[in-house]
Formats: structure tokens, sequence, C-alpha cells
């Protein structure tokens, strides 16, 4: 069986499924406090460079749906901490480097540990079938109930599917979310069915 490249260069305007976890299984996130300031984090490091179609945030680990963004430049990510820019860098994953990095650095103050929090480096896979899309948003979702933190995913704060049915504004791109599923109740009955996962084993990141 040929070994799954998950170190994929990122590219403009492309589809990506994004898995990270903690350290040695470690946990990631301890608080509610902590899920929020996480999403805070990734909003101020990631938006400048990708749309967010889905994501979903477990205590050791986290899925996210995303397209980068036409033009790969951002000077909010480009600038060092130095003050230097560095163009040859990938934005995306520059932005995560920060991201990964502050959020880490919260999380050693507050729970007394050294070292990296996440595992390196985070992987990805190219999405690159519109039919994947749907199941994989699915897949996503149902994350925590596979894993058997609730009974029931449609109740877990800390996932899209319940802020895509939401009518208030967002910088989630659940328009077109719901366009893969037609509409809104065409995506709620789909989340009710059995995953097909042949149809998306290969961008499947556990």
């Amino acid at each position: 069986m040929t070994a799954v490249n998950y170190r994929i260069k990122i590219e403009p305007e492309k589809f990506y499924h994004i898995w990270n976890r903690g350290n040695n299984r470690e946990n990631l996130f301890y608080t509610a406090a902590n899920y929020e300031y996480f999403l805070r984090l990734y909003d101020q490091f990631l938006d400048p460079v990708a749309e967010t179609y889905a994501f979903c945030l477990l205590p050791n680990h986290f899925h996210l749906l995303i397209r980068t963004k036409p033009v790969l430049v951002s000077p909010t990510v480009l600038v060092s901490p130095t003050g230097e820019t560095n163009k040859k860098s990938n934005p995306v994953s520059l932005a995560f480097q920060r991201f990964f990095t502050a959020y880490s650095q919260a999380i050693n103050i507050q729970e007394r540990r050294t070292g990296s929090l996440f595992q390196k480096p985070f992987k990805r896979l190219e999405v690159t079938s519109a039919r994947q899309l749907a199941n994989l948003v699915h897949y996503i979702h149902t994350n925590p109930q596979k894993h058997g933190i609730i009974d029931d995913f449609r109740h877990y704060p800390w996932s899209s599917y319940e802020r895509v049915l939401r009518d208030r504004p967002s910088k989630l791109k659940k328009e077109e979310v719901l366009q893969w599923f037609n509409d809104k109740t065409n995506y709620v009955n789909y989340h009710s069915r059995s995953i097909d996962l042949d149809k998306i084993k290969e961008i499947m990141i556990e």
C-alpha cells in the first residue's frame, strides 16, 4: 500500500482537509474557555489566508475543511516577530505555525507544562472532488459521536454543524456549505444518515 503524503504543498484556491492533534496524544483543550480562545486565534491568524467551511474541535485533536484564498500573501502573517518579511514561506503554513505557537504558549502557561503542544507537522489532504465535500462535512461534524465524546453530535458545541444553520452573519462559509446539500432541510437529513466512508477514504485523516 502506498504511503499517504500528509505534507503536500498548500496552493491557492484549493480545498484542504486539515488535521492535527496534541503531541503524544495529549489534550489540546481543558476548559470551554480554551475552545473559545482557539477559535479566536484561528480567526486572527487563518482568516487572512483561508476560508473555513467546516470545523470540529475535540479534546485532543481537530478537523478543518478550508479553501485557500486566491492570493496567498498577507502582511499580517508574513511579518516575523523581528519585523522582517519572509516572502519565501507559504503563507498558510506560516499562519498555522504562528497560530499553533500562540495557542501553545497560553496552554503551557495554564497547565504549567513545557514543550510542544501540537504534533508536527500538521496533516493536510487536498479535496479534489465536488462529491467529497458534503461527505467530508458530514464526517467532520459527526466526529464527536464517533469517538464517544457525546451521544448526539448535533448537540456538540465545538463544531460548525449548528452554526451552519444559524441565520446570523458569520465568516464561516455556510451559504456555500448549504448549497452542497441543496438547502437546510437536506443538510439536516443528510447528517442523519450513516457515513459512506468509501466516498471519502482518500481524504480521511485520523
